[in-house]
């Protein structure tokens, strides 16, 4: 909701990939004005080997995976301030939203390039 009306609905599939993933295309949106769809195929990131409510238990702090696409200059930033840096693909999450343009009276809805799957509308 935004001013009281509906304004966007989304999800970000994946397991412990999920509020990550929400974190992010939120930022996106809010903090950096992509539209929808630049947001689910933006470059992410995922921290692993965290204590889990399974018990496993995170030793030396985990890991950060990072999807290509961020520029190595805030890699090796991460790098420098000790972060231990992965590359991988995959993992993720998939993404899909629909977001209403009270302005203009439209609604506009995005799925990303990781997975399978379309925006359409009638």
């Amino acid at each position: 909701m935004k001013d009281g009306k509906p304004w966007l609905a989304f999800g970000v599939m994946g397991g412990d990939m999920q509020p990550m993933g929400q974190v992010e295309v939120l930022t996106n949106i809010i903090d950096f004005g992509m539209n929808l769809q630049e947001a689910g195929d933006a470059a992410r990131w995922q921290h692993e080997g965290s204590s889990s409510p399974t018990g496993e238990i995170m030793n030396e702090g985990g890991w950060v995976n990072v999807e290509s696409g961020y520029p190595y200059q805030i890699v090796r930033e991460l790098m420098n301030r000790g972060h231990r840096v992965r590359f991988a693909l995959g993992g993720y999450g998939g993404y899909q939203a629909i977001m209403r343009d009270e302005r203009q009276g439209v609604y506009y809805g995005a799925s990303e390039s990781r997975n399978d799957g379309c925006a359409i509308g009638y």
